[in-house]
């Protein structure tokens, strides 16, 4: 193993890493599908904000940026800032306590989310939900990575990130249902309350294996890296960074469209999306409005294809890196070309089916890098810097994917909006509270803008595809544990 230890900076050489299975297999598969649970209610609680902003919008006299900075920025800082001194504090903690506490904090202020009457009153407590899932992926990737094999590592990661997928269809399709019939507030209400339950799960029947791993191994306990000596070690490894651009990109392309789907469908296909939604509601035995319907085929299509993909991803790669190790950045590679034609078309086209078919083609394919990613983010570093090489990760993914992916699409909205709006008289600002004739001829511009948005912020795909392709060369040297 490489050495980790700067000069002029001593530092206890941990031992030679020896992984014996620390809990019998019924226990791993407990606590696996429970930080699975955990994960989708992060995700859940992330993502019911993005069914909700049509309503948001209205009520608040929002714009899509402002929409934007609360799908993106103001949940990003201070997740991916906290994230760095959580992941320092869970490579000597307990990880379950860290785990179980964050639990509690981001739903409660998810659910704080209901009382907003402002923008700057929902993008205060969106920073608290931030700040509380900051406390949830780094100490869950390390203590996942100890709870199985070396072999295991790309798909149990993958498992637990189907909580991405997931926790989105659920928070669609529960938000748009409970909207519907109650409102966007409730939905936030009500959205916050299951946590409370997986907060005390985590933290009394989530074992810490760090001791027991130890004694079986006739090791004391490893060493602790700091931040710095971590980031000094992975300076040196190419494969790290090439991945972690690559996977901000993809974050930024798909964070980027989540908060606008929904929109997208409202603007431009509203009566085919109203005609669809008394049917189903039909067909289903109850009264369904638009945002229901939306909500109900988002969560389906997205949650069920990206679900599939997250855990394909991570068994394509299991599977073919046993022989080669760089299929662990080809599958994500190609999988960022394919995805974008596809996506592209089904924005292009008129049809609001044959959109919600592309999309789900598009999550499936934009979900084949989690497993690779992540997994080969904890081969690259020893078992002592695990947790915190997996918030640097997340930092590079969600400062620049999270963070800017919103709004960046947010802006390109409103400046395709106002193009389009010239000569009217009329910008976004003035088409927030537009009633009339000067709603209607709000409402093509908006439409428009949402729809060249998306589509022009998917060909940041090229250089996704670019960094994975890069990493494939240095991938084999790289790896470590």
């Amino acid at each position: 193993m490489a050495e980790v230890t700067a000069p002029g900076e001593p530092m206890a050489a941990p031992a030679t890493p020896v992984h014996v299975a620390p809990f019998s297999k019924a226990y791993t598969s407990y606590a696996m599908w429970l930080l699975l649970g955990i994960y989708i209610i992060n995700f859940l609680d992330r993502q019911v904000l993005n069914i909700l902003t049509e309503d948001i919008k209205h009520e608040l006299h929002l714009s899509d940026t402002q929409l934007g900075l609360l799908g993106g920025l103001t949940f990003a800082v201070f997740y991916t800032v906290l994230g760095l001194p959580i992941a320092q504090l869970a490579e000597r903690k307990s990880r379950p306590v860290i785990i179980g506490t964050a639990v509690a904090v981001w739903s409660g202020f998810t659910a704080l989310c209901a009382t907003a009457g402002s923008f700057w009153q929902l993008a205060l407590f969106r920073v608290g939900v931030g700040a509380g899932e900051a406390g949830c992926t780094p100490p869950a990737h390390s203590l996942i990575v100890d709870y199985v094999s070396k072999e295991k590592r790309a798909s149990a990661l993958a498992f637990y990130s189907m909580g991405t997928p997931i926790g989105t269809l659920v928070g669609l399709i529960f938000g748009g249902l409970v909207a519907d019939a109650y409102g966007w507030r409730a939905a936030f209400l009500v959205a916050g309350a299951p946590g409370l339950l997986f907060a005390v799960l985590a933290i009394f029947t989530l074992k810490e294996p760090r001791r027991i791993m130890a004694r079986h191994a006739g090791q004391v306990a490893a060493a602790s890296a700091t931040f710095s000596q971590t980031v000094r070690y992975l300076a040196g490894k190419r494969t790290f960074w090439l991945m972690a651009v690559a996977a901000a990109i993809k974050a930024f392309i798909g964070y980027g469209h989540s908060p606008f789907h929904a929109p997208y469908f409202f603007r431009n296909h509203t009566e085919q999306v109203a005609g669809l939604a008394q049917t189903v509601g039909d067909v289903l035995g109850f009264q369904m409005q638009s945002r229901g319907l939306v909500g109900l085929g988002l969560g389906i299509v997205i949650g069920t294809a990206g679900a599939i993909g997250a855990i394909s991803g991570g068994w394509i790669a299991d599977k073919f890196g046993k022989a080669d190790l760089r299929a662990y950045m080809v599958t994500p590679a190609v999988a960022s070309l394919v995805t974008m034609p596809i996506y592209i078309y089904g924005l292009w086209q008129g049809d609001a089916v044959v959109t919600f078919v592309c999309l789900a083609f598009n999550a499936f394919l934009g979900t084949l890098w989690y497993g690779p990613v992540y997994g080969t983010a904890q081969s690259v570093v020893p078992p002592h810097m695990r947790a915190t090489a997996a918030a640097i990760l997340l930092l590079v993914i969600n400062l620049i994917g999270l963070g800017l992916g919103p709004l960046f699409v947010g802006a390109l909205s409103d400046a395709g909006a106002n193009y389009a709006l010239q000569g009217t008289g009329l910008d976004v600002q003035a088409c927030k509270a537009a009633a009339g004739v000067a709603k209607a001829t709000c409402a093509p511009a908006l439409a428009s803008g949402v729809k060249w948005a998306l589509i022009l912020s998917t060909l940041f795909g090229f250089a996704a595809f670019a960094c994975f392709w890069l990493a494939r060369r240095t991938i084999r040297e790289d790896c470590v544990s």
